[in-house]
């Protein structure tokens, strides 16, 4: 690992992601990073493009989640002080590994550096992933009451990750496999999954209000 360009991306690239909603903070870039250099050390891949690949993957977000991968990209062919370390083609492919890394994507990614970070980006942990659909929706429905909540998560929880749904795996020595099968278990289990929505509800609520003092809906 080059240590200049760490050093770079984390004292000007990281930090930005500080103010990005809950689910897309630092710690998710970074845990996102980690799994992209695991899972790089199976392939024939230069470890600086998948490090920064990773650091700027979200980096769009703060334009809007809907091309928030397109702005992304955009952002890190921008960044002319990348020119330091990669040639014009290397900025090419991880523009491309950017653009291609949303889950509901249309197509494959078209690289190795796509499908590492989009393999990475899929942090499959049941409890992980329900915590940041209960995040994401409180965030950004805040007029939403708890059944309005519940019902948004359960239906994109529905259209992501069970048999059929828009998420892919690409990288078979992860461990997503193993886990999205739990993940489809607790959903096909209500209860359970009621259950921990309610108690993450409680809980994400009091991080968001803890002066309030109220009941939540």
């Amino acid at each position: 690992m080059n240590k200049e360009l760490k050093a770079y991306i984390e004292a000007e690239i990281l930090p930005r992601y500080e103010g990005y909603d809950a689910a897309h903070r630092r710690d998710h870039i970074e845990g996102v990073i980690d799994r992209s250099l695991t899972l790089a050390t199976h392939y024939e891949v230069e470890t600086n493009m998948v490090y920064t690949v990773a650091a700027y993957h979200d980096l769009g977000l703060c334009e809007g989640r809907e091309l928030h991968h397109i702005s992304s990209g955009r952002m890190l062919t921008e960044d002319t002080t990348l020119r330091r370390w990669f040639s014009e083609e290397e900025i090419t492919t991880m523009r491309e590994a950017i653009e291609d890394h949303r889950a509901s994507s249309d197509h494959s990614p078209r690289t190795i550096y796509g499908l590492i970070v989009a393999e990475a980006d899929r942090q499959i942990v049941p409890e992980v992933i329900v915590r940041r659909t209960v995040q994401y929706s409180l965030a950004h429905h805040p007029s939403f009451g708890r059944e309005e909540h519940w019902e948004r998560c359960l239906g994109h929880l529905h259209e992501k990750y069970l048999y059929g749904g828009y998420l892919k795996l690409y990288i078979p020595e992860s461990e997503n496999a193993t886990r999205l099968e739990e993940l489809r278990q607790l959903i096909d289990c209500p209860q359970q999954l009621r259950t921990l929505f309610d108690q993450l509800y409680e809980e994400l609520r009091a991080e968001n209000c803890p002066n309030s003092g109220t009941t939540v809906k």
